[in-house]
């Protein structure tokens, strides 16, 4: 699946929600979510009006290794239709 390219940090922020994860502060530009889910886990999100693809991918794989899938599956998941 291809990534969005006008994702912002805060839609993310809303869509990973689904997964436990909350807004635990944010500094600046940038948004912490963590989540308890199998262990606690911390991810750093720029809260800019678009975020950069590779930006995009990793997080998403970051998230997709704790959960236990795939980044294919967690964007399929996501964003998908």
């Amino acid at each position: 699946m291809r990534l969005p390219r006008d994702i912002s940090g805060y839609e993310l922020a809303k869509l990973l929600s689904k997964y436990g994860y909350t807004v635990t502060r944010q500094t600046g530009s940038h948004i912490r979510l963590t989540t308890q889910q199998n262990c606690e886990h911390h991810v750093t999100i720029s809260a800019h009006k678009e975020l950069r693809l590779g930006t995009l991918s990793a997080i998403l794989t970051d998230v997709a290794d704790l959960l236990g899938s795939s980044r294919e599956d967690l964007a399929e998941t996501l964003f998908g239709k």
